[in-house]
C-alpha cells in the first residue's frame, strides 16, 4: 500500500522537472446516473471516482502525477454516449469506460481512428479480444461469451457432466448487449445436446408477462438471463410468481447486484448469477477507502453503496485502469503519459495474485496477463448465490474456467469478418 519504487523515482523525477507538476492524469466517466437504469449505473460510477480519489489522497496520483476526473451523463443512450465522446475526445483522455455495448459499438471505429484506448470489461463487442483487429480496444478479464460458457461449464458439473436432452431458455434484453451471448449458447448447445430457447425483453423490461408465459409452457430446466436496470428484478419476480425453482436461474454478470435482488423480497432467496470478482468490505483495501474517501466527505454519490456488487465493479474498472497506467509509465520512462502510452500499459498488464494482495484485494479477481492476441484476460467467473434472510451475495464455487478455444475460435471469425468489412489489416501495434 506504499508508494513503489518506481512511482518514487518518477515522483522525484516530476519535482526536478519543476512544470509538469501541473500535469494531471485525466480518467473520463461515462455515467449514468439518471434514466431507467441509474440504479445500476450509480454505484459502479461511485466506485469508479472513490478508487480514483482514494489513489489522489493517499499515493499522490500515479507516479507523482495527480488524477483529474471528469464525468458525461448518458443515461445509458447510444447518441448520448457519442455526444460525451465527443467533448471529451481532445481532452487527453487516458481511457474509456463506456458502460454500454450499444455505446461501445459506436466508438470503436472512433477510438481506433483518434487513437484512444477503451475498456469495455464485461461488456462490449465480445470478439475485440482480438488485439490485431481491435488495436485499442480492451475487454479483460472476461467477456460475454465467456460468460455464458462458463455459465454452461457450471450446469455442466451440476448435472454430472451432460445436459443432453435439457432446455435452457435465455431471457435476454432485446440489444445489442442482450443478444451477445446467442452465438456462444448456440454453438454449446449444438456439443452438449440441450436446446436453447430465446425470449427477447424490449427495454426498459417492466414488462415481461408474455415471456413468462411462454417459459411456463416451455418448462425449462433452466433459465439465464441477459439483463439490465428494471428488468431484473422483474423478471426475479415473475419467476417467484410462477414459482420457478430460483436456483435453476440462473443471471449474467450484470442480473447480479444488490439492485436487482432486493426489491423481490424473500422471493428471490436463491437466485444465482455469474461474479467476475469478489464483494463486501472485507478486504483490507477498504480501511484505506474509510481513511482517506468516505470519512474525510470526499466519496461520490451519497456513500451508502460501498461495498456492493456493482460499486465493487467499478472500483475494480479503476483498479485495473491505475495499474496499466503505472505499467504505461513503466515502459515510457515518463509519468505524463499519453492516451497512446496508455494503450501500451493496458496492452501488457499483468494482475498477479501478489498484485491483488499487495493492492488490499487478495482473492478479490482472477489472475491474467493481456497482450497483442487475447485482449480479454482469463475469461473465468464465479457463481454466486443470494441469501435473501442474510442480506448478501455468497460465492459457492471457485473460478471457472470457459471453453476458450471455442470463444477464441468464434472471436476470430467474427473480428477478421469486421476487419475485412473495414477494411483492416490485422496486425500487433509495437
Amino acid at each position: 500500500m506504499k508508494m513503489t519504487k518506481l512511482a518514487a523515482t518518477l515522483a522525484a523525477t516530476m519535482i526536478a522537472a519543476g512544470p509538469t507538476l501541473a500535469d494531471t492524469l485525466h480518467f473520463p466517466s461515462l455515467s449514468y446516473r439518471t434514466g431507467p437504469f441509474a440504479a445500476g449505473g450509480i454505484p459502479f460510477a461511485d466506485g469508479y471516482s472513490d478508487y480514483l480519489t482514494l489513489i489522489n489522497e493517499r499515493d499522490g496520483g500515479i507516479g507523482g502525477v495527480p488524477i483529474r476526473q471528469t464525468e458525461c451523463e448518458t443515461a445509458y443512450n447510444t447518441e448520448r454516449g457519442v455526444e460525451c465522446y465527443q467533448s471529451i475526445r481532445d481532452d487527453n483522455p487516458l481511457v474509456l469506460q463506456p458502460l454500454s455495448t450499444g455505446i461501445t459499438y459506436q466508438l470503436i471505429p472512433r477510438t481506433m481512428e483518434d487513437g484512444i484506448p477503451m475498456h469495455t470489461m464485461g461488456y462490449g463487442r465480445t470478439s475485440a479480444v482480438n488485439g490485431e483487429v481491435f488495436n485499442w480496444t480492451f475487454n479483460y478479464p472476461a467477456n460475454y461469451w465467456d460468460g455464458a460458457s462458463v455459465i454452461i461449464n457450471y450446469l455442466l458439473d451440476e448435472n454430472d457432466g451432460s445436459l443432453e436432452g435439457k432446455k435452457i431458455a435465455l431471457l435476454y434484453h432485446n440489444s445489442a448487449y442482450g443478444r451477445e451471448p446467442i452465438p456462444t449458447l448456440t454453438r454449446l448447445g449444438e456439443s452438449h445436446g440441450y436446446e436453447l430457447v430465446t425470449i427477447g425483453v424490449d427495454s426498459p423490461g417492466q414488462e415481461q408477462g408474455s415471456q413468462w408465459l411462454q417459459i411456463r409452457r416451455e418448462r425449462p430446466d433452466y433459465v439465464v438471463m441477459w439483463g439490465w436496470g428494471v428488468m431484473n428484478p422483474t423478471a426475479i419476480q415473475e419467476a417467484a410468481n410462477i414459482r420457478f425453482p430460483m436456483e435453476n436461474f440462473i443471471g449474467v454478470w450484470w442480473s447480479g447486484s444488490q439492485q436487482d435482488v432486493r426489491p423481490v423480497g424473500a422471493g428471490a432467496h436463491g437466485y444465482k448469477a455469474l461474479a467476475m470478482h469478489g464483494t463486501g468490505t472485507d478486504y483490507p483495501i477498504y480501511a484505506d477507502m474509510q481513511q482517506y474517501v468516505i470519512d474525510t466527505g470526499k466519496y461520490a454519490g451519497t456513500g451508502d453503496e460501498v461495498g456492493t456488487v456493482l460499486y465493487s465493479r467499478g472500483m475494480y474498472a479503476a483498479m485495473l485502469a491505475v495499474e496499466a497506467a503505472k505499467k504505461a509509465q513503466e515502459i515510457h520512462g515518463v509519468a505524463a503519459i499519453t492516451p497512446a502510452m496508455m494503450r501500451d500499459g493496458m496492452a501488457n498488464l499483468e494482475i498477479t495474485e501478489e498484485l491483488m494482495a499487495e493492492l488490499g484485494l487478495p482473492n478479490f479477481g482472477p489472475a491474467f496477463s493481456v497482450a497483442c492476441e487475447n485482449h480479454g484476460g482469463s475469461g473465468a467467473a464465479m457463481i454466486q448465490q443470494w441469501d435473501a434472510e442474510a442480506g448478501e451475495w455468497n460465492l459457492i464455487t471457485d473460478w471457472i474456467s470457459p471453453d476458450r478455444d471455442l470463444i477464441m475460435e468464434m472471436a476470430m471469425d467474427d473480428s477478421l469478418a469486421y476487419a475485412a468489412e473495414n477494411d483492416i489489416t490485422p496486425a500487433c501495434l509495437n
